[in-house]
């Protein structure tokens, strides 16, 4: 709500991406009393250092704590603080999801590249490369990267499309760099590979999992007879 020129929150939202060492973070919040759904939310900017936010972070399987959980009490942010007007936090939401889930991930290939730069190096010092399988997944690695590349530079790319290919491509690189490391992958600290292939776990869950993806890529993308839902009581 607003007041004195400023948005009040109170609320909780979970599994925030490095909130921890943030300084701001995107709150969809609904600030039209009585309005249901997907209506009457409005897209904030709030400051994380003040009082009013407190940060629990949400230890992983890979032992460190990227994604948190944010609780705010009476956090405030200034009235101007709003991406779009008043109510239409939803429309503004699904736009960040789209540049999330497509273009974006030219950043995130970067990272992607220095993972399979990873691998193969690892795959020379075990001995695996010596395994065809082994050098026809790092092959398939190779060149599927290059194929997302070359689809999220192409201003017609269905985000929800970009987000299926990559998690799963993800996926797969983690059960490679498992493959690579053998007996070295099941004992000792974590390392980076062990690390990737636990991560990569929630790919296909977080920014939207996978069957959702493939719901909207059949109503939207290919105008498919929407799924039934039943409303809630």
């Amino acid at each position: 709500m607003l007041e004195g020129g400023e948005w009040v929150v109170t609320g909780q939202k979970v599994w925030t991406s490095l909130a921890h060492v943030a300084d701001w973070c995107f709150v969809l919040c609904r600030t039209e009393p009585g309005s249901r759904r997907h209506h009457g939310l409005s897209y904030l900017l709030v400051p994380m250092r003040q009082a009013g936010v407190e940060v629990r972070p949400i230890r992983q399987l890979t032992g460190t704590s990227e994604f948190n959980e944010v609780f705010f009490d009476g956090a405030r942010t200034a009235a101007g603080n709003i991406l779009g007007a008043p109510g239409e936090g939803w429309r503004v939401a699904m736009a960040t999801l789209g540049y999330e889930r497509g273009v974006s991930t030219l950043g995130q290939q970067l990272g992607f590249q220095r993972e399979l730069t990873k691998v193969i190096e690892t795959a020379r010092r075990t001995g695996a490369l010596d395994d065809p399988l082994v050098r026809d997944g790092l092959a398939r690695s190779w060149l599927e990267l290059r194929i997302m590349r070359l689809n999220a530079l192409r201003p017609d790319t269905e985000p929800t499309i970009a987000k299926l290919y990559w998690s799963r491509w993800h996926q797969r690189l983690g059960e490679l760099a498992q493959d690579v490391l053998g007996k070295e992958g099941l004992v000792g600290e974590l390392n980076d590979l062990q690390r990737l292939y636990l991560f990569s776990r929630a790919d296909t869950i977080y920014a939207g999992s996978s069957e959702i993806q493939l719901n909207i890529i059949a109503e939207r993308a290919l105008g498919l007879p929407k799924e039934p839902r039943t409303e809630p009581r």
